[in-house]
């Protein structure tokens, strides 16, 4: 089976609006990341300047180490929060590939199977246990394909999951550590 000047010229168009579409959301996703590191480094900023006016005012030491002690849980918990954007952005944009990437090889397998049907329908007299045994193997690399699509998205969902149980075992630890450095 031979492709047509339009189905050939159709075919590149699909592809290209694809790598622009691609194009389009791997910028959204840095412009996200830029836009959450200004608005990090201005809340540090804020917040370094605010902490360097308490350091001043401090009378003695023991208001230091309280002083200290307290800056400690906000920092790590807006470190979680930080972290957990950018994961967001980074899954975000990944899943926009990811769906863009199987609707690809979705329809590459349907424009091979059309094409595997055709060949078989044109087949010499004879060759029914070949072309079988072709079409065997063509649903049998599909089928690991989807596995291997499966395996995955359930490796993703299990890193997501590890990385909200680190995250969340952070926060409490430095809650535990800030209440400690309190009671002290």
């Amino acid at each position: 089976m031979t492709m047509t000047p339009e189905q050939i010229l159709a075919s590149h168009k699909a592809n290209v609006e694809t790598l622009f579409g691609l194009g389009n959301k791997a910028f959204e996703g840095v412009e996200k990341f830029v836009q959450l590191n200004v608005a990090a480094s201005r809340a540090a900023l804020t917040e370094a300047a605010t902490h360097a006016q308490a350091v001043l005012s401090v009378k003695d030491a023991q208001e230091l180490l309280a002083l200290q002690a307290g800056l400690f849980q906000p920092m790590v918990e807006k470190a979680a929060a930080y972290s957990r954007h950018v994961y967001e952005i980074a899954s975000g944009t990944g899943a926009e590939f990811s769906k863009a990437f199987e609707a690809q090889a979705a329809e590459a397998q349907r424009n091979f199977s059309n094409l595997v049907d055709t060949a078989a329908k044109s087949a010499p007299a004879g060759s029914e246990t070949t072309v079988a045994v072709f079409k065997s193997a063509v649903s049998a690399a599909n089928n690991a394909f989807e596995s291997v699509q499966k395996a995955v998205k359930q490796a993703s969902d299990v890193a997501e999951a590890n990385f909200n149980a680190v995250t969340s075992s952070a926060t409490n630890a430095a809650k535990t550590v800030d209440v400690a450095a309190r009671k002290r």
